[in-house]
């Protein structure tokens, strides 16, 4: 019996290095990505960090993403060192060169911190869409090409633009509850197997009752 690619598989389409599964190449202790979620890049699938823009350990914030997304080429996640102090006349990094400059060194918690970037499971990004920093990305949610996310999406929403303002919900309310309560992407591959049908149907009462 088959149950589709292995997650452990870098590059799962035989033949076609562009897409990647990036839980198999990202080696950032801070980077978590989920199974099955793919970057499609034909230039350097494998280096995916690449994307993820001032990501300093000593900061210590977090990429989290989900099961099963799609991610275009391109898309870009600005973390919290980009960010500089904001509270005085100017947000000119001095400190950052040094030779006597470093006595305005920011202090623990005087630069803006957003906390984790989370995207949920079976997310599609769209080509060269930027996530700023803290951002929440709810569980089916679609970004448009280029956007610019500056704040959370609700699950199952499409936005696109600069910044990024909801186009339309993809499902009535009741079934976005409906959908986050089954939580497919958890179930076993041998049921999400089995269940293919229902799962890229829009039938809510048949994807309940899946076995």
């Amino acid at each position: 019996m088959l149950y589709g690619a292995d997650p452990k598989d870098k590059h799962p389409m035989k033949g076609f290095p562009q897409i990647c599964f990036i839980q198999n190449t990202v080696s950032n202790p801070n980077i978590i990505v989920g199974d099955y979620t793919y970057y499609d890049d034909p230039e350097d699938s494998e280096n995916f960090e690449r994307n993820v823009l001032y990501h300093f350990l000593f900061i210590g914030d977090r990429l989290i993403i989900g099961k099963f997304c799609a991610l275009a080429r391109g898309v870009k996640f600005i973390m919290n060192g980009a960010n500089h102090k904001l509270d005085g006349f100017s947000t000119y990094p001095f400190q950052i060169f040094g030779n006597g400059w470093e006595k305005v060194t920011p202090q623990t918690g005087e630069l803006p911190y957003k906390g984790d970037t989370v995207i949920g499971n079976d997310v599609w990004i769209g080509y060269e869409a930027v996530m700023m920093p803290g951002v929440y990305v709810g569980d089916g949610a679609i970004i448009a090409a280029k956007s610019v996310v500056v704040g959370n999406i609700s699950p199952y929403t499409i936005v696109g633009g600069n910044p990024a303002k909801p186009i339309r919900q993809r499902f009535e309310d009741d079934v976005i509850r409906a959908l986050l309560e089954v939580a497919w992407w958890n179930w076993d591959i041998e049921k999400i197997t089995r269940n293919l049908e229902k799962i890229v149907a829009a039938d809510i009462e048949g994807l309940r009752n899946c076995e």
